[in-house]
């Protein structure tokens, strides 16, 4: 579904826990980071698209997440032609975005990155609001930017009375399904490769 310049209408998802972190995910068997985001179906209200998004992406529901605020309008972005099927080119451009910002109201082990056959992302962490723009691939990179400033009217700061805890910057990784639950080990977690659940990229 593409609006007549060529945009596919999306949504993308800043997710906050008590600390004002957001969730960032690595995408499956990249080393590009990135927010939830996808496609809102014919049918399908913005906030319709972003509920159904969250909860494949990353395995959350809507009673997991409160709504903080959303962007004006859409943001836009255009998509190179090497990332572009062939059969598509000269008719799509990109996507055209309405961002949400939502608060987590349910636990970190509520996160479940492969509630799909297809998992999206294969790790994820708790970072700072300003995320750093260099681990996003290139194109996203002012949206992203234009997002985090409009949506940050809506923070408090500080959040949680201004406590953070280092253990939020440790990444989460998609292990392999039924894997018995392990004790936290006393060494570094292992690497991505060893606990990845290789999944083909979802267009």
């Amino acid at each position: 579904m593409l609006d007549r310049e060529g945009f596919r209408p999306n949504v993308g998802i800043i997710l906050l826990n008590a600390q004002n972190e957001v969730w960032w995910g690595k995408r499956v068997r990249e080393h590009s980071w990135q927010f939830p985001q996808g496609g809102i179906k014919y049918g399908e209200t913005p906030e319709q698209a972003m509920y159904r998004e969250l909860e494949e992406e990353i395995g959350l529901r809507q009673e997991h997440v409160k709504i903080v605020g959303r962007t004006r309008d859409w943001l836009r972005y255009e998509v190179p032609d090497h990332f572009i099927k062939r059969e598509i080119r000269g008719h799509y451009r990109g996507q055209k975005q309405i961002w949400f910002l939502l608060r987590m109201v349910a636990r970190d082990n509520d996160v479940n990155l492969r509630l799909t056959d297809h998992p999206e992302f294969d790790a994820w962490r708790w970072h700072d609001y300003w995320v750093p723009l260099d681990v996003v691939i290139e194109f996203k990179r002012d949206v992203y930017q234009r997002a985090l400033q409009e949506l940050s009217r809506f923070l408090t700061w500080p959040a949680n009375g201004g406590h953070t805890h280092e253990r939020r910057h440790t990444a989460r990784y998609l292990r392999q399904p039924h894997a018995p639950r392990q004790p936290a080990p006393a060494e570094p977690a292992r690497t991505a490769e060893s606990q990845l659940v290789l999944a083909p990229h979802k267009e």
